[in-house]
This record gives C-alpha cells, structure tokens and sequence, in this order.
C-alpha cells in the first residue's frame, strides 16, 4: 500500500455534493484527508456548483 497525493476537478450533478465527492474519489482508492480547495458557481442563476477542485491524500493498494 501506499500514499498518493490527488488533485481532482469533478463536474457536480443535481442532489447531495458528499456522495458524489466520496464515489469520485472511492474510484482512486481509500481517503484519508480531503478538502474542497475552489469552487465554480453553477451557470446563469442555477443553485449549486459546477465543479469543484478537491485535494486529498488517498491509501492506495
């Protein structure tokens, strides 16, 4: 096992932002630490974001 440093720009959908930024980074291996370090608001009025930029420290096999 190891540890890796990521740097990720996901592209939010509609619904609860925890689980779509838990699944993401799930995909690349176990988070240790995470942080939402910037933020693009939605388009024209639209609640919510469009991406976020997220850094974590992830425990890979």
């Amino acid at each position: 096992m190891k540890l890796q440093r990521l740097d990720l720009w996901l592209e939010t959908a509609p619904g609860p932002l925890l689980p779509q930024l838990l699944a993401a980074l799930g995909e690349k291996g176990e988070p240790l630490r995470w942080a939402i370090t910037a933020a693009e608001p939605a388009a024209d009025g639209e609640p919510g974001w469009r991406r976020l930029r997220i850094e974590a420290v992830l425990l890979c096999p």
